[in-house]
C-alpha cells in the first residue's frame, strides 16, 4: 500500500450466476463450466445480433444502456447517489445495490470521481442525440451480479466492490475494457459520420478510464491484482477472447498490431448478463430484466 500512496502521491493534480448453480468454484477458475448454468461459450468469435431494420439510434441506445450501467457504479461509488430522475429517464429500472466508497487515498477519490462525471457526461451525450428515441434506465444490479461474477471466476462466494477503494478499483475493472471493446464493435455499425465520430471520442475516453484501472491494478497488485485477471479470464470465455492479463509490464489490451480489440453486441450481451451459453440470452447478471431497445438479445 505504500507503494500505492507514493505512486498516487505524485499524481494528486489528475483528477450464481453459474457457479452458484451447481460449479464449484475450483471449476468456476479453471473457466470449465459448460452445462454449470451459463458460461459454457467457446472463445471463438461469434457473429453480430443485428436486427435487418437495424438503425443508427439502435446503436446508440445499445451503448445508452452500458453507459447507465457505468454511471450508476462510478456515481454511488464516488458520492453515494445514482443518476437523477431526470438522467434515468421516465418509468426508469430501480437499482440494486452500490453505495458511497470509503476511499483511503486522495488520487483515487479523485479518479473515481472523474469518471462518474465522465459517465454521467456520456449518458446526457446520447441522451440528446437520440432525443424522444433515447430508452430509459434499464433495471441494474449491483450487488447479485458481483457476486455470481466472483463465485463463477473463482474468487469467492461474495465480493463487494464498493467494500473499499481496492475492491472498487476491480470492480471498475469488471466494465472498463468491455466499454472500450463494446465502442470499437459499434463504431463500424454506424452510417451517420457525426455519430461516428462521436463514438470514437467516446471510445477514445473509455480507453483513457481503462489504462487509468489497469495501472492502478498493476500498482497495488497481491489478490487484486488476481482477481482482476480472474475476471479477465471469465470475460474472455463468454465474450470471445479479446482480453489481455494485466501485469506490470502490461497495461494495454490489444492485439498483436497493438489495436484494441473489438467485440459483437452478441458478446457484450454475453458478458454483461454473466451467461456465456450459445444461443438465445436476453437478461441476467447486471441487466436483470435485460436491456432496453431493439438491441437486447443475443442469437449466438
Amino acid at each position: 500500500m505504500a507503494q500505492l500512496h507514493e505512486f498516487t502521491a505524485r499524481a494528486v493534480s489528475r483528477r450464481g450466476f453459474l457457479a452458484g448453480m451447481g460449479c464449484s468454484a475450483g471449476a468456476a477458475a479453471a473457466m470449465t463450466l459448460t452445462g454449470c448454468g451459463g458460461y459454457g461459450m467457446a472463445s471463438s468469435p461469434s457473429t453480430p445480433t443485428m436486427p435487418a431494420t437495424v438503425t443508427d439510434a439502435d446503436i446508440l441506445n445499445f451503448a445508452l444502456n452500458l453507459e447507465y450501467l457505468e454511471a450508476e457504479f462510478y456515481l454511488r461509488a464516488a458520492t453515494g447517489t445514482g443518476l437523477s430522475d431526470a438522467d434515468a429517464g421516465s418509468n426508469a429500472g430501480a437499482v440494486t445495490g452500490g453505495s458511497q466508497v470509503a476511499f483511503s487515498t486522495p488520487a483515487i477519490q479523485q479518479y473515481a470521481l472523474e469518471i462518474a462525471n465522465d459517465e454521467l457526461a456520456h449518458v446526457r451525450f446520447l441522451r440528446g442525440a437520440l432525443g424522444s428515441a433515447a430508452v430509459s434506465r434499464p433495471a441494474i444490479d449491483l450487488s447479485n451480479s458481483f457476486n455470481a461474477a466472483a463465485m463463477a471466476a473463482g474468487i469467492g462466494p461474495a465480493f463487494n466492490p464498493f467494500a473499499d477503494e481496492n475492491s472498487f478499483i476491480v470492480g471498475a475493472f469488471t466494465f472498463e475494457d468491455v466499454g472500450v471493446t463494446a465502442y470499437h464493435g459499434a463504431a463500424g455499425l454506424l452510417t451517420n459520420k457525426t455519430y461516428l465520430s462521436a463514438a470514437a471520442g467516446i471510445m477514445a475516453t473509455e480507453a483513457y478510464h481503462a489504462a487509468e484501472i489497469r495501472t492502478l491494478l498493476a500498482v497495488v497488485g497481491g489478490n487484486y491484482l488476481t482477481y482482476a485477471n480472474q475476471i479477465s479470464a471469465l470475460r474472455a470465455a463468454a465474450g470471445g477472447g479479446n482480453e489481455v492479463a494485466v501485469s506490470g509490464n502490461t497495461i494495454v489490451a490489444a492485439d498483436a498490431n497493438s489495436i484494441a480489440f473489438d467485440r459483437t453486441t452478441d458478446q457484450v450481451l454475453h458478458i454483461v448478463y454473466l451467461n456465456g451459453t450459445a444461443g438465445q440470452v436476453s437478461a441476467g447478471g447486471f441487466f436483470p430484466n435485460g436491456l432496453n431497445g431493439t438491441i437486447k438479445a443475443t442469437a449466438s
